[in-house]
């Protein structure tokens, strides 16, 4: 069973009364598992004082993607990645997308985990034989397949291919797996979505809470200039639409630094959720007024056919500097890779 595993990183050994049971340090739940038992995520397993994962190279959904599909407008705009991920999940978000295989193992117990195993020589291949840029970490919550991702940036780096790595991801990972993170340069940009801005909700909806998120968003934010940031608001009526939750969480998110990119997507009745119906357009540009007063200098709008609130434009004279539709970029202002305006020469929190 060991040989088909690999052994977890960001966890100790406990003793004592304790004796037999590891904790596991990958995310904010910092979990204390016994011998024979999973962590919350499903896929972490103490093995006689081993912890294991058990979604090592279980990896499914490989697409080769635009960047802005993830999305990501600020980082590497018009560039591909090679998307995938397993399953597993340390949320229980109750509109989840891709619950098949975030939940896959707590609905349809360990078959979910029978998935043929994609080694990471094969994922950079993939991206590399696929001409793209990049890999995004996705679907599922990145930080619960850390050790595969690691491998994977392990082997793109051994093999000089120049690939950058993205996360997708929900915020709750640990401060030691982010301090990993910046000492050994692992990842290029972290999207983190800030779920709701009450922890009652966040609670309620998706299992987890509200301030480690925050302080995640505070955290990735201070490495600006080594993992870019951007940050995704889904609006789902009557559970976080009104004028005072999106004021309030703009005025966070404006607090931590006005030039994050801010994204307030659309919900679609999915999962658990469907009887509530989908976000209308009103609510969306209600939701972009509303961060644009509070000092916010990209506010974006998706999952909406609307034109024109994709597009990037300089905070400072207004020139559209990147134009978009969907996940395509019709047109790119920007010159020889410098983050600035080719206008006003202002500086646009960018990474080309």
């Amino acid at each position: 069973m060991h040989e088909k595993m690999r052994e977890a990183m960001l966890y100790e050994k406990l003793t004592g009364k304790n004796e037999g049971k590891v904790l596991c340090r990958l995310c904010k739940r910092y979990c204390v598992i016994e011998d024979r038992k999973m962590g919350f995520c499903l896929v972490r397993r103490n093995e006689r004082g081993k912890l294991y994962s058990l979604n090592y190279g279980k990896s499914t959904g490989f697409a080769a993607d635009p960047i802005e599909k993830k999305p990501f407008f600020h980082f590497k705009p018009g560039t591909r990645v090679l998307s995938f991920g397993t399953p597993g999940c340390n949320f229980r978000c109750l509109n989840c997308q891709n619950w098949q295989l975030s939940q896959g193992v707590r609905e349809g117990g360990t078959g979910a985990l029978e998935i043929p195993t994609t080694l990471p020589k094969k994922v950079v291949d993939l991206a590399v034989n696929h001409k793209c840029e990049g890999i995004a970490y996705t679907y599922s919550e990145p930080t619960i397949f850390f050790e595969y991702a690691y491998d994977c940036i392990k082997e793109a780096r051994k093999r000089n291919a120049e690939l950058f790595h993205v996360f997708v991801s929900n915020g709750y990972f640990s401060q030691e797996m982010l301090d990993l993170v910046e000492k050994e340069g692992l990842l290029d940009a972290i999207r983190i979505d800030l779920k709701f801005i009450n922890d009652e909700k966040y609670r309620e909806i998706t299992g987890a809470h509200l301030l480690p998120v925050q302080q995640n968003i505070e955290r990735v934010y201070k490495l600006k200039g080594k993992v870019h940031l951007e940050v995704i608001a889904l609006l789902i009526p009557t559970l976080n639409d009104s004028d005072e939750d999106i004021r309030k969480l703009a005025r966070f998110v404006a607090g931590v630094g006005k030039d994050i990119p801010l994204h307030f997507s659309a919900f679609h009745p999915y999962y658990k959720l469907s009887h509530l119906p989908a976000t209308p357009d009103r609510t969306l540009r209600k939701a972009k007024r509303i961060a644009e007063e509070e000092g916010m200098q990209y506010v974006y709008l998706g999952n909406t056919r609307m034109a024109g609130v994709e597009n990037t434009h300089c905070p400072k004279c207004k020139k559209m500097l990147i134009e978009r539709y969907g996940f395509e970029v019709l047109k790119n202002e920007f010159e020889n890779d410098k983050p600035v305006c080719p206008e006003c020469g202002g500086r646009i929190n960018i990474v080309l």
